[in-house]
């Protein structure tokens, strides 16, 4: 079955653009231009990954973000505006997005990041979608956390960071390493962000099972990531 992609997007030249781009690749396409066609088109036939404005005639692309993180985990969300201010993408991510390209942007790059999304979200391809440690699970897909035998709500930065560090149980990563699992491309979040995202992770996850420290600072090297017990994936 061909993937499914949702464009949001008011502009209707550059979603026709979208559309031929996306075609040549296989992928089928649904064009709306308004928050409230989006919310009817998502509930009709979910799609695999939606490309959403952040400015919308009737709504606000990150108030649409938030409720669908929320109500569809794995939906792949990449939100594309012409708002390029770096809070604005920081915001973007924080509330669940797992892409976010500023307009203009480079064409094969946004077909690199959709593809990137589609190979996390087709069941039975890639990575595990669980990882399980002793007192701790991620489950990729679901894009939730079990810590101590409670969930914990992770922000989609947050939660990125833990997959990349979990996926290599033991081995220091370096800043620049969990910057692109953050985010690949010419964006990238400066040093001290991570170092900021790290910490609340580390806070939350120690919250729900206190005693267990998932995550250490490896000096000169970054973090890395300390599985307590055994490990297994599914």
């Amino acid at each position: 079955m061909q993937p499914l992609i949702l464009i949001v997007d008011d502009d209707a030249e550059l979603a026709s653009m979208l559309v031929e781009l996306l075609a040549r690749e296989g992928w089928s396409t649904h064009i709306v231009l308004t928050a409230g066609d989006a919310e009817r088109a998502l509930s009709a036939k979910p799609p695999d990954v939606v490309l959403l404005d952040a400015m919308l005639p009737d709504g606000n692309g990150f108030d649409l973000a938030r409720r669908w993180r929320a109500a569809h985990p794995a939906l792949g969300l990449v939100m594309l505006t012409a708002r390029g201010d770096p809070l604005d993408r920081v915001l973007g991510l924080e509330i669940g997005a797992d892409d976010y390209l500023p307009k203009p942007f480079e064409p094969r790059e946004l077909v690199a990041r959709v593809r990137a999304l589609l190979r996390r979200t087709a069941p039975g391809r890639g990575d595990s979608a669980v990882l399980r440690f002793a007192g701790l699970s991620i489950d990729i897909l679901r894009r939730e956390v079990t810590a101590g035998g409670r969930v914990v709500a992770l922000t989609s930065v947050e939660f990125k960071l833990l997959v990349a560090l979990a996926k290599q149980p033991g081995t220091p990563q370096a800043r620049e390493s969990l910057s692109e699992a953050v985010q690949a491309g010419s964006y990238q979040p400066l040093e001290r962000t991570v170092d900021v995202q790290i910490a609340r992770l580390r806070r939350k996850l120690r919250d729900a099972s206190p005693g267990a420290d998932w995550v250490d600072t490896v000096r000169g090297e970054g973090y890395v990531f300390v599985p307590r017990g055994g490990v297994a994936a599914e």
